[in-house]
């Protein structure tokens, strides 16, 4: 173990809300690690923030026609409020349009250039004449040269992952205006990565073959063998921070580089707060540096965010990068432009009280070496058969019987038997395994192991029965409860990484937040009286609650409601049919009337048969209609009526025109009718 842990979480963009993809390849995982270690006595800072010069912001800021400023000042609120509410356990939280970020930025850029660490190139880069600007990253799409990919961005390919320069993208064009772009002269610095590749390969490939996740190693390991090239740090942009040389008029530091040197003003300005002194906890050996991010910033915090550090001189290395894979919603992709997310401030308002079931459940499903699925079904059994129906169920069972028989005082254990011998000594050893898995960056196992704990617990006490037993043996039914209860204390203290909301109410019911009961990690293991005779616990609340179907149902029904809108958004219009002449169009003879009658066609699921007056006489029409109207609704209204369509019989009902309808990007049904209510039955429409 480590004297002292910096913990970093990649930074979110402030140009949306969080959902639960970041919850569980970032965040939460990221939250486990930190509780835990601070739990077993550590010297911990964890360590946040929000991206606030990606170009994503700007492309927002141009869509919604306000200021770069106004979006990240907007969202980095939303985003922050939803980590407190959702119990993420920063010791800051900053954001990079902060002063002390952008001097700790420009003070690292000056101290690289200035060591002679910067490549300068005039190159040339995309530029949009009618925009009148050149385009940086993700102002640019195109065909990926590794995949093929046909929307890829300018400076990563989402589809395989590939990190691109704009100039790579085949077929590029501006996501501004949609022209296609030239190319333009411009100066810009370099890092040159190549330069680094040596001590990349020992530090990496030699030094953390074994301890580093396969799928970051992997990923690693192929973008070294297939050879480092330079990498632009500036941008000719308006929105970031503005590079601090000469010659860096109109350019920022271009947000690949800025954004991870945003831990390290978080660091400063924690510091600063606290009375610290930051160094130590970025340039002491004795630290322990982990990054928790998404497998999409797998470069740039194993590659590059190292080479800098590394360039600078003074400051530690990263001893792991636990990256996660993609979480899906619903067996489909997570896409915030397509709306296909769980958001984060939506969950909390509509499951007020029930962030540990989101934990629990992201943590069970977490993509810690492949993409895994979230899905609304799965979340509804997690928490009634698993949170409800096991942890819960045990502590309620213990509380419960506990206020029942002694008025809520621990009772006095007597004798143990084997069982409880047995039991009690598999609840010390369980801190240990939590450990182990935590340790290893393994959560989905650490939290199993958890919920292991109160099976034990809950099969203990069907096995022993104190309900009967308390009718024929009272000595033995107070060392039962005695055991029990000692599980459920344990619990508490265990639980308090995976469900912290849970371990606070689970030690208000156990009265266990002052005095010798509020136990640390290694008490759990240490101590052999967790929970001491004689002492008062509180009344039965219920650690967690059923889900009903409909609840769950109108999440679905949101989705579902986000599919057609989607839909409907890329529904593109028919191609056009093959040329007529006007002579072929005067044959058509289309006229205004009105329906008097509408009823049901008998055994048919799609038709109704209406009576139209059509203005020249009336007649009946079968339509097609019956799935998108009912008859009542389609009485009275005005429509447009192809009046010389040869008589067709359907269903063994003559029908003698019909009515032109279209139908909506929805997939609704929409009359082709005259605005004007007032035009007249049996006008020609030409």
């Amino acid at each position: 173990m480590s004297k002292r842990y910096t913990i970093t979480s990649a930074l979110p963009y402030t140009n949306g809300p969080i959902h639960i993809g970041h919850l569980a390849g970032v965040y939460v995982p990221a939250d486990i690690y930190a509780r835990y270690l601070r739990l077993t006595g550590n010297d911990v800072v964890f360590i946040g923030g929000s991206d606030e010069h990606g170009v994503p912001i700007t492309i927002k800021a141009k869509n919604e026609g306000v200021s770069p400023q106004d979006v990240v000042d907007k969202y980095h609120a939303i985003i922050k409020k939803s980590f407190e509410d959702f119990g993420i356990s920063f010791d800051n939280y900053s954001r990079t349009s902060a002063k002390i970020h952008h001097e700790t930025a420009s003070e690292f850029f000056k101290t690289l250039y200035d060591k002679g660490e910067f490549i300068e190139e005039t190159t040339e880069q995309l530029y949009d004449e009618k925009a009148n600007q050149f385009l940086a990253d993700r102002f640019v799409t195109g065909t990926c040269p590794k995949c093929g990919n046909e929307e890829a961005y300018g400076d990563q390919c989402e589809k395989c992952g590939t990190s691109l320069n704009a100039t790579d993208l085949i077929n590029p064009k501006s996501a501004l205006t949609g022209n296609v772009p030239t190319l333009k002269q411009t100066k810009h610095w370099f890092l040159p990565l190549d330069k680094h590749e040596a001590f990349l390969k020992e530090w990496i490939l030699e030094g953390h073959k074994k301890d580093w996740k396969p799928n970051v190693y992997g990923q690693v390991k192929s973008w070294i063998d297939d050879g480092l090239r330079p990498r632009a740090v500036t941008r000719d942009l308006d929105w970031g921070i503005p590079v601090p040389v000469e010659g860096g008029e109109g350019k920022v530091l271009y947000v690949w580089f800025d954004a991870p040197i945003g831990y390290i003003s978080s660091t400063k300005e924690w510091a600063e707060r606290e009375g610290k002194d930051w160094e130590p906890y970025w340039k002491d050996e004795d630290t322990k540096l982990v990054h928790f991010i998404g497998k999409d910033n797998i470069v740039f915090h194993c590659i590059i965010f190292p080479s800098m550090l590394k360039s600078e001189g003074s400051y530690i290395l990263p001893d792991n990068v636990p990256a996660n894979e993609f979480l899906n919603l619903e067996g489909n992709k997570l896409s915030t432009s397509k709306n296909w997310a769980v958001w984060l401030p939506e969950y909390l308002t509509e499951f007020p009280g029930q962030q540990d079931v989101l934990r629990y459940v992201l943590t069970a499903n977490a993509p810690e070496t492949k993409d895994n699925d979230f899905t609304w079904k799965d979340f509804q059994a997690r928490n009634n058969n698993e949170l409800v129906a096991i942890f819960g169920n045990f502590i309620n069972r213990v509380v419960v019987l506990t206020n029942k028989y002694y008025e809520g005082v621990v009772p006095s254990a007597s004798e143990f038997s084997a069982v409880d011998s047995a039991t009690l000594a598999a609840v010390k050893a369980y801190p240990d395994v939590i450990s182990s898995s935590i340790e290893r960056y393994r959560f989905r196992e650490a939290q199993q192991e958890l919920m292991n704990l109160a099976r034990l617990g809950n099969k203990y006490l069907a096995d022993e029965e104190p309900w009967k037993v308390v009718k024929v043996d009272e000595a033995r039914t107070q060392t039962i409860m005695y055991v029990a209860l000692q599980i459920a204390n344990a619990l508490a203290t265990l639980s308090e990484p995976f469900l912290p909301f849970s371990s606070e109410k689970l030690k208000h019911m156990l009265n266990t937040k002052t005095g010798n009961n509020d136990l640390n990690w290694n008490d759990v293991a240490q101590k052999e009286v967790l929970l001491a005779s004689g002492h008062q616990i509180g009344k039965a609340e219920l650690l967690f609650t059923k889900i009903e179907d409909a609840t769950i149902q109108a999440q679905l029904d949101k989705l579902e409601a986000s599919k057609k809108a989607n839909e409907a958004a890329n529904k593109a219009a028919e191609p056009q049919k093959d040329t007529i002449t006007f002579d072929d169009f005067t044959k058509l003879d289309i006229r205004v009337g009105t329906i008097i009658e509408a009823e049901k066609m008998p055994k048919a699921k799609k038709l109704l048969v209406l009576k139209v007056d059509t203005g020249i006489d009336t007649r009946t029409i079968v339509s097609g209609i019956a799935e998108s109207f009912t008859p009542e609704e389609v009485v009275g209204k005005k429509v447009t009526v192809l009046v010389n369509l040869a008589p067709r019989k359907l269903r063994g009902v003559e029908s003698e025109g019909m009515i032109l309808m279209t139908e909506s990007a929805e997939g609704k049904l929409v009359f082709v009718n005259p605005d004007d209510a007032n035009v007249p039955n049996g006008l020609q429409i030409s």
